[in-house]
């Protein structure tokens, strides 16, 4: 052979050898599918033809030969197949009818871009759900789950235990509702005295197909606001307070930045505080940008106090999480029954431990008895919306001259541009606000218990009547913390917190103030809105 035959021998060899052995990505639709390439079945039998975007079919399963991963394009509708590096490799795709409940009228859960559907199992066990099982039941307290993972190339079957360690994110569904009017919250002082009457509150599902109800008096209907502003079908709601990746001690997870590379949302770890709301909004809105990620409104908190107190969940005074770590998903042992006294006493007690492990009188997520922190009783529910941090919500006063508020005054604000509310000026070397989809406004005032500027839905003058029990506003529904934003704390805070900042005030119906700066005490909540 001679020298130049053999260099093209060479070249010829090495081009088939990096053929066959590089890895890379190749998408297929309904309209090019090769059948030689692809194996279908729908319910079972085999065909060769994708379903449609709108035919009531899921993805069951994807599997993949030769090492390849496949993944279902829900935006695109189309199969992708990664990771392929020799050639004819195949995947067999399963589709079947998909899950859908009756009571929900259309409005079940969307999964796109990474959402995983899971069931927990009564020891906080995580499985990967098939669309095709009945993997939530509304009618019976069970929310639908889903997660996303650290590493969403990771592959994981119908019915396989996902780790803990592989989770980044817990999320629940909120189906949009209407609900009928109970109270109009129309209270510009306090009372004397408050008994509880929290009751149920009528629910209705509907999809954003359904002409919006318009109600604003006791008796009629009213399309939650909070599924208004996004025009969806639902939203996703972090499961937990958000967590600070990478925190090993309190401490480190109270930071002020704008960081969404940081975000985790799951049970054990710690919380993540001491940060401007404007860092919360930038954070939460870059974490999931193609499911409209955001820092949870305050009419949106309240779509889902109102669906805890509806015949779909709980229903009672949601456990507190009494660990003094703010760390998520824990649960007091005890009732908080004895009143407000800021005291760490026996019916109020909070501690500090681990994550993962029990105290004297609070218990870990992964242990069952902390589901009575949830919204419905169960480990389908969202936990820390009694007690734990405060939590920050996107809901501002407005000032006199129409603007937002941007805080107190030049060292105790949001970070947003606006209006000083309590000393005058404005600051204008911020964060601009954002769209007015993505948070709620209220009219101005200069005190904190005038409540009939409430939004109705937004679980605040709704809960009255309200009265001043040594020097605590706190409401009719279960006696929780009753403060309305005013000049000098122009942002509610949702929730309560743990012993003499919140105790047994704190609640699912619980609300606040505060400047919107930095504070040791205060966290956040994420919401997907997927169209």
């Amino acid at each position: 052979m001679s020298k130049k035959l053999f260099f093209v021998f060479v070249f010829i060899t090495f081009i088939f050898v990096l053929w066959n052995t590089r890895y890379y990505e190749f998408e297929m639709s309904g309209k090019d599918m090769d059948s030689s390439l692809v194996g279908l079945t729908i319910d079972g039998s085999s065909t060769t033809t994708f379903p449609d975007r709108d035919s009531g079919y899921a993805i069951d399963s994807i599997r993949c030969d030769k090492d390849a991963t496949g993944v279902w394009d829900y935006e695109n509708w189309s199969l992708k197949v990664r990771g392929v590096h020799q050639s004819r490799t195949k995947c067999q795709v399963n589709f079947v009818s998909k899950y859908t409940e009756g009571i929900l009228n259309g409005t079940d859960p969307i999964l796109k871009d990474g959402l995983i559907p899971v069931t927990i199992d009564n020891d906080g066990t995580v499985h990967k759900a098939s669309l095709g099982w009945e993997w939530y039941d509304y009618e019976t307290q069970r929310w639908a789950n889903a997660i996303i993972l650290n590493n969403e190339s990771e592959v994981y079957y119908d019915g396989d235990v996902i780790p803990e360690e592989a989770i980044e994110s817990y999320f629940v569904w909120i189906p949009r509702y209407k609900y009928q009017i109970f109270n109009t919250g129309n209270y510009t002082s306090n009372v004397s005295s408050v008994t509880n009457i929290a009751k149920v509150i009528n629910v209705i599902f509907e999809t954003k197909d359904v002409a919006k109800s318009t109600g604003s008096t006791v008796g009629s209907w009213l399309t939650h606001p909070a599924f208004t502003s996004f025009e969806t079908n639902g939203m996703w709601v972090g499961k937990f307070e958000t967590g600070y990746k990478g925190a090993t001690t309190t401490s480190e997870a109270q930071k002020n930045e704008n960081n969404p590379n940081k975000i985790q949302i799951k049970p054990n770890v710690y919380s993540w505080r001491g940060i401007q709301v404007a860092n919360t909004h930038l954070s939460s809105y870059n974490y999931k940008r193609e499911m409209d990620s955001h820092m949870m409104k305050n009419t949106e908190w309240g779509a889902v106090a109102y669906l805890q107190h509806s015949k779909y969940g709980s229903r009672e005074k949601v456990r507190i999480n009494n660990n003094s770590s703010y760390i998520t998903g824990y649960a007091a042992k005890n009732k908080p029954n004895c009143g407000y006294t800021g005291a760490n006493e026996d019916c109020n007690k909070y501690e500090s431990v681990s994550p993962f492990r029990d105290g004297i009188y609070t218990v870990n997520y992964k242990n069952s008895a902390s589901q009575v922190a949830s919204t419905t009783g169960n480990y389908s529910g969202i936990y820390d919306m009694s007690g734990g941090a405060w939590e920050y919500v996107m809901g501002v006063m407005l000032y006199m001259n129409g603007w937002p508020c941007s805080g107190r005054n030049s060292s105790l604000n949001s970070g947003f541009n606006g209006s000083y509310c309590y000393t005058g000026g404005s600051k204008i070397d911020g964060v601009n606000f954002p769209n007015s989809k993505y948070y709620d406004v209220y009219s101005y005032l200069p005190s904190d218990y005038v409540y009939n500027r409430r939004i109705l839905g937004d679980a605040t003058g709704e809960m009255g009547s309200f009265s001043n029990i040594n020097s605590r506003y706190i409401s009719s529904w279960y006696e929780e913390d009753a403060w309305f934003v005013f000049t000098g704390n122009p942002w509610f805070i949702r929730g309560g917190g743990t012993g003499v900042a919140g105790g047994v005030n704190s609640g699912v119906f619980a609300f606040g103030n505060e400047p919107g700066g930095t504070w040791a005490i205060g966290s956040f909540r994420i919401v997907l809105s997927p169209v």
